[in-house]
């Protein structure tokens, strides 16, 4: 049976991540949601329709039926980087607004996407009770970590996909790609990047000094919490709020704006409307768009077949 024209929702739309990797597929956005108003910005100007607000004040009724559901809910309750609150957290509790949406709409599938610290979060039983509050609405779900940098990437971003099906169909997480991407194919020359986005002498000669292993170039470090410098011919994950010079290219510069989009596998024609500091957050914030491109074939083959 051919799913050509699926209808998905995107919840946690952010700017748009999720959304790239389901249309290449040959499917319909019919609804999204953001709380935050400049990633909303950011998402109109590239879908050319501002997303609805906070999910949590929309009844799930309103909401247009659909085959798919998509959400990035948000990671900060079981990132090591933040708390690790989990369902204490306020932001933790969006997962229920979720589940109340499927069991309301009841749409052929699910796909979520979260940090891969939600599977060890609570020793584990956060993210078992997720996956049983999921089964209890009668899902078949599947869930696995991929990283990025096997899908078309040079970043290491490792999250936790959770695709879940009403009808018991044989999926499979797509295979890592054969070859990695390079970093020398996203990369801009330093004479084209805003002179802001080079760092200070002291910092440059700091990083340089810290490098402890040979490396080839071009490289990208990042400088951990005790202090040691490591460079990799990818970027470490992107995160929303990292300090202004956690990425360094070659131990000189920030990557850019455009960059940053590449790291995450967004189109050159995507639009970039406002400052850098925005957009290094909503990358920060966003999904690898070959990922999402890859679970979302596997899940239309699934249905079809």
């Amino acid at each position: 049976m051919k799913c050509d024209n699926l209808k998905f929702i995107d919840l946690f739309a952010g700017i748009g991540g999720i959304r790239l990797g389901f249309e290449s597929v040959g499917w319909k956005c019919v609804f999204s949601s953001e709380w935050d108003k400049y990633a909303a910005q950011t998402y109109e100007a590239n879908f050319g329709e501002r997303p609805a607000g906070d999910i949590t004040q929309i009844p799930p009724e309103t909401i247009p039926d659909h085959d798919i559901l998509l959400g990035g809910f948000p990671c900060q309750p079981f990132s090591i980087i933040g708390d690790m609150l989990g369902f204490t957290d306020t932001r933790g509790t969006l997962f229920f607004n979720i589940e109340e949406i499927l069991r309301v709409k009841e749409p052929k599938a699910f796909m979520l996407e979260n940090v891969r610290n939600l599977t060890a979060h609570d020793g584990g039983r956060t993210f078992k009770t997720i996956v049983a509050h999921l089964e209890a609405l009668d899902y078949h779900v599947h869930h696995k970590v991929l990283n990025a940098l096997d899908y078309g990437v040079p970043q290491k971003r490792e999250r936790i996909i959770i695709v879940g099906f009403k009808d018991n169909v044989k999926f499979q997480f797509p295979e890592p790609l054969r070859k990695r991407a390079r970093l020398e194919d996203i990369l801009e020359d330093d004479d084209k990047v805003d002179k802001k986005l080079f760092s200070s002498k002291e910092i440059r000669e700091r990083r340089l000094e810290r490098i402890k292993k040979k490396h080839d170039y071009p490289y990208i470090c990042h400088e951990n919490v005790g202090g040691s410098v490591t460079p990799h011919p990818y970027s470490c994950a992107l995160r929303a709020g990292a300090s202004a010079n956690y990425l360094l290219v070659n131990s000189k510069r920030k990557p850019s704006a455009r960059e940053l989009l590449r790291l995450q596998g967004f189109p050159e024609e995507y639009k970039i409307i406002l400052g850098y500091g925005h957009i290094k957050k909503q990358t920060g914030n966003s999904v690898a768009v070959p990922v999402i491109k890859a679970v979302a074939r596997q899940m239309k083959k699934a249905l079809e077949e």
